[in-house]
């Protein structure tokens, strides 16, 4: 009887800080080095405190849709031992951390994979990027899952949550509109030639189209602060226009997010929300994924069909 193959899994986020006191570093890195003021720094830390359990639940998702996979896996049997890994790109253990516990673990065949269902090469690519660089350095074969946006398992758990959230409302469905939103990105993507902008548009007609929705439309939220424009339009400016228009009903529905962060949990469920109770607009959110199991279920199917592909990327 012979040992399993082992092949490693890198499953990679854009990560959280772990406790109030690692903000900072948090917020450096993500600045490419370059420290927040006083006023920034305690901006971000004021997000986090207004969330029920402040940083915490946070990096507790991530850590247990990783954990779900690892089980999902592990159930699955057959005749290799996948083992997960977890690389994150703004705190630790970082991508380069990651690829090297693969190493360590004297693991040379890897599959990476993004918890995040769309492509943009200033998301999902620059994860790709960084894992692909030390990767060679050690001499780690990689797979990497580019997006996987159009999956049926996770248009059905997205329009499972949607249908809940329509359940919400008095009055009949034809009365909601559903906002679709992600994280905006720079605007300069679009002269990339950048899929992020369509994979988002699908994925919202095909959940649209399964629920049988009357008016939707898509949005962007949580967008950055810098000098350089970035995608609109901003989900608030548009629930001001919506209820110029009588619209006095809306659902959120942040396809662009796996789980719950903060995100959801301020941008929306905070903030949206308060502008929505000023507006005398009723506002509800869908479900994050988070350690859904048609979700975990997916990822556990695109691991074990990369598993038999070529080093590359692979769209699935």
């Amino acid at each position: 009887m012979t040992d399993k193959k082992r092949i490693g899994v890198l499953v990679m986020s854009y990560g959280t800080p772990e406790s109030m006191e690692s903000i900072e570093a948090y917020y450096t890195h993500i600045r490419h080095g370059r420290p927040p003021t006083e006023e920034q720094l305690q901006e971000l830390k004021d997000r986090y405190a207004a969330i029920v359990g402040g940083v915490f639940p946070l990096r507790e998702h991530t850590n247990k849709q990783v954990e779900a996979l690892q089980q999902a896996l592990d159930a699955g049997g057959g005749d290799v031992e996948f083992v997960c890994f977890q690389g994150l790109k703004h705190a630790s253990p970082y991508i380069e951390d990651g690829v090297r516990q693969i190493a360590e673990a004297g693991i040379q065949d890897a599959i990476g994979i993004v918890l995040a269902p769309h492509y943009s090469v200033m998301s999902v690519g620059s994860y790709i990027k960084r894992a692909e660089a030390i990767a060679s350095e050690l001499g780690i074969s990689f797979r990497f899952v580019k997006s996987y946006y159009a999956r049926p398992e996770l248009i059905e758990a997205f329009a499972e949550r949607v249908k809940e959230g329509l359940a919400r409302f008095e009055g009949g469905d034809n009365q909601v509109r559903v906002l679709f939103s992600a994280h905006s990105l720079p605007e300069k993507i679009l002269q990339m030639g950048d899929p992020y902008v369509d994979q988002l548009l699908a994925t919202s007609k095909l959940i649209a189209d399964q629920v049988g929705l009357p008016s939707w439309q898509f949005v962007w939220q949580s967008a950055g602060r810098t000098a350089d424009p970035w995608l609109g339009p901003d989900i608030l400016d548009v629930m001001q226009n919506l209820q110029r228009e009588g619209v006095k009903k809306i659902l959120s529905c942040p396809i662009g997010f796996v789980s719950d962060h903060l995100e959801i949990l301020y941008d929306l469920d905070i903030e949206a929300k308060q502008l929505a109770a000023e507006l005398g607009i009723h506002f509800e959110r869908i479900r994050s994924l988070n350690q859904d199991p048609r979700y975990i279920g997916l990822l556990r199917d695109i691991v074990r069909e990369l598993a038999d592909q070529a080093p590359g990327q692979y769209d699935m």
